[in-house]
Parts: structure tokens; C-alpha cells; sequence
């Protein structure tokens, strides 16, 4: 049966493609096109992939997980002032002139 009907890609290469490693709509479409053109099967072709297991999507998965976890904590505070620090700063640059010189 015919998944896209603009490129003439049919049920069994979409699953192909999705055994070959393809997880999601756009790798689909970019292995045969379908997809790209009118954009109806797309619904159709992410039925076709489902919520199988897929090696890359675990990995995506599993990046994220750590990003989320950081984004949970607060940034812990400095114990030095914006003053002081810019004065520090300040301080570094003047050595650094006088040094060269």
C-alpha cells in the first residue's frame, strides 16, 4: 500500500528505512522523500515508526536527561561582589600594563 502517493513510497520501504535505523519522519524523508512534498503522510509514516525501540532515540534521550537535571538546580552564587570582581579585573589589567612595560 502507498504511504506518500507524491513520491510513490509504499508501507514496506518506510519500514526498510526504519529497520535500517531510521526513527523519525524527517530521517524517513530523507533516505526516500516521502513527506517533503504535500506533507499528508506524515501522520501515516510516524504511525508506521510508532514508539518502537530505537538505539538513537535512547541517546537523545539520554543527553537531555542531564541538561533537564541541570536546568532543576540554581547556579550556585559567587561570594565575591560585582564591584569587587570588576575591580579585581581592573586591578589584573593595570599589573599586566606595568608589566610590560
Amino acid at each position: 500500500m502507498y504511504v506518500c502517493s507524491c513520491f510513490g513510497v509504499t508501507e514496506q520501504q518506510v519500514k526498510r528505512h526504519a529497520e535500517a535505523g531510521a526513527c523519525t519522519p524527517r530521517q524517513i524523508a530523507s533516505a526516500c522523500k516521502a513527506g517533503t512534498d504535500c506533507g499528508g503522510c506524515v501522520r501515516r509514516i510516524q504511525a508506521l515508526l510508532g514508539r518502537g525501540d530505537c538505539s538513537r532515540r535512547e541517546l537523545l534521550d539520554q543527553r537531555q536527561e542531564p541538561a533537564a537535571a541541570s536546568l532543576a538546580r540554581p547556579a550556585a552564587r559567587s561570594a565575591v561582589s560585582p564591584t569587587a570582581a570588576a575591580a579585581s579585573a581592573g586591578t589584573a589589567a593595570v599589573a599586566r600594563l606595568s608589566d610590560a612595560a
